[in-house]
């Protein structure tokens, strides 16, 4: 993607309730994925973001007990995907048994983006995921 030296970053910002399907979440992130043109150029990145957004929004809803507010920053280095929640509980990476079916998000978020980081809030904490793009120069 070529650099637009007047293009610093943009962003959306989007809240979803407790109790919101999360669906949701991953529809509205892959609109604003796609005005980017990575429906088109990167979609394996498209769907690695959708993922993560689920996985973050989830843990949100069902381990904070809370509202998510869903930030999708992009600074044309790093598609940042940012979830936060009210819980100042740090979320913590579980090794789940075979059988169990859930307890993998953080695995799979960690395994999808390039960063994952967590910071606490006066009022919650947010978790970032940071996606690069592919570029013809640097493959995945």
């Amino acid at each position: 993607m070529a650099r637009d030296p007047s293009l610093r970053a943009v962003g959306w910002a989007r809240s979803l309730p407790l109790g919101n399907n999360v669906k949701t979440a991953r529809d509205w992130t892959r609109e604003h994925l796609a005005t980017l043109g990575w429906d088109r150029t990167a979609p394996d990145t498209v769907d690695s973001v959708v993922l993560a957004v689920s996985e973050l929004v989830t843990n949100a809803h069902v381990h904070a007990h809370s509202d998510a507010q869903l930030i999708l920053t992009w600074d044309e280095a790093c598609l940042h995907v940012t979830v936060h929640d009210a819980s100042s509980l740090v979320p913590e990476q579980r090794r789940p048994d075979d059988e169990a079916l859930g307890g993998r998000g953080l695995l799979l978020i960690d395994a999808l983006a390039d960063d994952v980081r967590t910071q606490s809030c006066p009022r919650g904490k947010d978790v970032t995921a940071c996606f690069r793009v592919p570029s013809p120069e640097r493959p995945g």
